[in-house]
């Protein structure tokens, strides 16, 4: 999957796009093209996507993604921004998976922002991205104070010669499926009805850090990850499992918070991996979320939180040995 990161280079790419090549002597078609967050890339995004690599395959073009980084509502409210369900990162290798062409990211700044729709459409969608065909859900908005809806989308993008299609909502046991759904399941914590709507179990990336080593004094040694995000659309203590440190997926149990019964203030992933000796700091692992076995609390004692990860230790192991991997 191609990267396309500023708008510098958006417009480089739409100058090469008009001219026929792409800056290496191909021909050029423009693209079909999608705008949103992806956040989670749950199954109504992989819906869109389909739609969009089958109107790309029509048009005998790319398909391309456009988002935003930060997105609208963080750059906008950044304490009133929802938990991010993917990192951009993540993100990135969802939508390759899936197969896109061409990734497009843009800083949302107050230049961004104060685009009327008009100007998005002209500037990004056609000058920019000489999209040719652009395929949004029902509820897209975009431009200042996000006064774009659909209606307006096609009537400026058909006036320039792009096509525009709404997808209708894509249904999971009678639920629309969107980012705050998802969210929603994921903070009461039913990690089942999450899945349903990701098309997968929530998983979270990072690199093992350094800590404190408290678990590993306390007989439980945990690989420590920090969130990279402002905040976490899950927490608490979680049955997990973890891939990228066997060839299969390993069993643990995890917290996710800020350990208050020694005062922490950052939020921090903290995963015990069952039956594990080794090295694991520097290392890149998945952590996939399976079920949620309490909040997180604080106790009086180093020894009454021992005694309580011994419970939840035998609970998620008991757990675990009934849910199949993967």
């Amino acid at each position: 999957m191609k990267l396309v990161r500023g708008l510098h280079n958006l417009t480089e790419l739409g100058d090469n796009a008009r001219r026929g090549t792409h800056g290496n002597g191909r021909q050029a078609a423009g693209c079909v093209l999608t705008v949103g967050n992806y956040d989670g890339v749950h199954l109504g995004h992989q819906h869109m996507i389909r739609v969009l690599q089958q109107r790309a395959h029509e048009l005998d073009c790319e398909s391309a993604v456009l988002v935003f980084e930060p997105s609208s509502k963080e750059f906008i409210d950044p304490a009133g921004a929802p938990p991010r369900l993917t990192r951009w990162r993540e993100k990135y290798v969802a939508l390759a998976a899936l197969g896109v062409d061409r990734l497009v990211t843009l800083r949302f700044d107050d230049d961004i922002r104060a685009m009327t729709p008009q100007c998005f459409v002209d500037q990004l969608i056609v000058d920019g991205l000489s999209a040719r065909h652009v395929v949004v859900g029902d509820d897209f908005r975009y431009g200042a104070k996000a006064e774009g809806n659909v209606h307006s989308l096609r009537t400026a993008c058909e006036r320039r010669g792009v096509g525009v299609e709404q997808l209708t909502p894509f249904m999971v046991d009678g639920v629309r499926v969107s980012s705050t759904a998802v969210r929603e399941r994921l903070e009461r914590g039913d990690c089942d009805a999450a899945a349903r709507l990701l098309g997968r179990r929530y998983r979270m990336v990072g690199r093992v850090s350094h800590g404190q080593e408290l678990g590993r004094t306390l007989g439980f040694p945990t690989a420590n990850l920090k969130l990279m995000r402002r905040k976490s659309p899950v927490c608490g203590i979680l049955a997990v499992r973890v891939y990228g440190i066997d060839s299969v997926p390993l069993d643990g149990v995890a917290s996710l918070g800020t350990r208050p019964t020694v005062d922490g203030v950052e939020p921090l992933l903290e995963v015990h991996v069952f039956d594990f000796e080794g090295d694991l700091y520097g290392r890149a692992i998945e952590v996939e979320f399976i079920a949620k076995l309490r909040d997180e609390v604080k106790f009086d004692s180093l020894d009454s939180l021992t005694v309580q990860m011994k419970v939840d230790a035998a609970q998620a192991r008991d757990l675990l040995s009934k849910v199949d991997s993967g």
